[in-house]
């Protein structure tokens, strides 16, 4: 099937012949959907915190983070241009001759843009690029003449959006400054990350195309950020490996062609990201989108919250190496191993029939259930956003019960009862995480090792004008977390403010920043 010049460039991307076969497999049978037992809720699967239980679970986190390295882990490699998809229809209509009036009647997005393009974070740096082209942004405006407007902010004579990463956009107007998501991290950060070294870690997976332009904006910032927040930043950046590159195919399940001859190999996805999070070496890490920021002023609750979830991990990973280390000393009978058994069942979610009745046979089923990397998901109450929620999820080999957070594309939504068992949803999962990758030892988990193979999903796209397949490995904070402890918590709607389209940072919660 591989010639010597299709080995030669699957040996240069670090890739074997016999992943590249898993990989067509996975086209020719797919993948078989999840079966949802049903969503979990509120007392059934997600844990509902009052006001003194947050308080005391952040207390207790902020005594034990002085000992642990922490983490903030950002995925920040995904360009705005499907940010600004609405400004590239109205450019498109307007170069065809489409009135101003008749644009602003016909979509109602357009006319909320326009008529407050100055509320905008970037309205002062659109300004100045349309200054120094000795051409006024302001008279633009008022003159309707839109479509100068939008090649500045999409182009690279301009502000160049559609082609930069969302967390080099302006997103939030201060005094004599704006904030760009990048640095909204670093902020929020250096409020809960700092750790045994007392320096706020931060991480940011980027793509290579951005990583020089993320590095500038880092030497232009970080030392008026350490003077104001009193706090050292210790920033890294990683790419996405190449070894996680997915083989596309043709409709009939062929290795897909470039116009050269050459194989295409597509990105896999955010779950590739499950690499770049096991290189890291941090006791407690964070994992939140580059999109969910606010400015100071509702920051607040979203830092208790942060904190209350970490105080939480702390101490059910104490637990769990409480009764790791107890196995591991030979010392349990059959009355510690019931005990144990419990926590696992009451504490962590685990479903009893995994454990045998008998101490001899349970334990080391209970070692291998206890001994694995543990998260907890913060979740919102469903507002109808889209994106997956978190669901009991039923093993059609051992009939276990799990909790998972499952995207519509892992559900066969022709099955009457599994799309109903979907809608029925009561929350959403909003990226908003808490990771403890180290065993009970201080070492490291392998985390490829937690991953469910079968938890792709296979996707339609087309290059040159044909149709191909690509297959997008096993979600990060799905199929790629299918295998760890996994707790879900209700955090309020307030920590939860993405920025899908350009409009969505006209919300209050972007606009009202206080002056620093």
């Amino acid at each position: 099937m591989f010639s010597e010049k299709d080995l030669l460039q699957i040996r240069k991307k670090g890739i074997t012949t016999d992943l590249i076969d898993k990989q067509l497999s996975c086209f020719s049978k797919g993948f078989s959907p999840l079966n949802i037992d049903r969503p979990a809720t509120s007392g059934d699967g997600i844990i509902q915190l009052d006001k003194a239980m947050v308080s005391k679970l952040a207390k207790e986190y902020d005594k034990v983070r002085p000992g642990l390295h922490v983490t903030k882990f950002v995925p920040a490699s995904g360009a705005a241009t499907r940010m600004f998809k609405d400004l590239f229809a109205w450019r498109e209509a307007l170069a065809a001759g489409t009135g101003v009036g008749e644009l602003l009647k016909k979509e109602d997005a357009a006319a909320v843009f326009f008529s407050r393009l100055r509320d905008f974070a970037f309205w002062e740096d659109l300004s100045l690029a349309m200054f120094r082209e000795d051409l006024d942004a302001d008279h633009m405006l008022a003159d309707r003449n839109f479509l100068p407007l939008l090649d500045f902010i999409l182009f690279d004579y301009g502000l160049d959006y559609a082609a930069l990463p969302k967390g080099l956009l302006a997103f939030h107007r201060y005094d004599g400054h704006s904030r760009t998501p990048f640095e909204e991290h670093l902020v929020e950060a250096a409020l809960y990350a700092s750790g045994k070294d007392g320096k706020a870690g931060v991480h940011f997976t980027v793509s290579p195309d951005h990583l020089g332009k993320f590095k500038a904006l880092l030497r232009k910032v970080s030392a008026k950020y350490i003077e104001d927040l009193k706090t050292g930043i210790e920033v890294d950046f990683s790419l996405q490996k190449p070894t996680t590159d997915t083989i596309a195919v043709d409709m009939e399940n062929r290795p897909f062609r470039d116009l050269d001859g050459s194989l295409l190999f597509r990105p896999g996805g955010h779950g590739a990201l499950i690499e770049n999070l096991n290189d890291l070496e941090s006791d407690l890490v964070f994992i939140k989108n580059i999109d969910n920021v606010v400015p100071d002023h509702l920051r607040e609750e979203t830092i208790i919250y942060k904190k209350a979830l970490g105080g939480m991990l702390a101490g059910l990973q104490e637990k769990t190496y409480h009764w790791l280390k107890l196995l591991d000393s030979g010392e349990a009978g059959q009355n510690p191993y019931e005990k144990a058994v419990s926590f696992c069942c009451t504490e962590l979610n685990m479903d009893r029939r995994a454990f045998p009745a008998d101490a001899e046979d349970g334990i080391p089923v209970l070692k291998q259930m206890l001994d694995r990397p543990i998260r907890i998901c913060g979740m919102v109450r469903n507002q109808g956003e889209p994106g997956g929620g978190p669901f009991w999820v039923k093993d059609p080999r051992t009939g276990q019960h799990s909790l998972q957070i499952v995207e519509s594309s892992q559900v066969n939504m022709d099955d009457p009862a599994q799309a109903s068992a979907f809608r029925q949803s009561t929350h959403f999962n909003p990226v908003d995480l808490v990771c403890a990758t180290k065993n009970y030892r201080g070492e490291s988990f392998d985390l490829r090792q937690f991953v469910d193979p079968e938890t792709g999903f296979i996707s339609e796209k087309s290059k040159d004008g044909r149709r191909l397949k690509a297959l997008e490995l096993p979600g990060l904070w799905n199929g790629a977390m299918a295998n760890w402890i996994s707790l879900f918590v209700e955090v309020p709607l307030i920590t939860f403010n993405p920025v899908k389209v350009v409009n969505d940072l006209l919300r209050k919660e972007h606009q009202q920043a206080m002056s620093k």
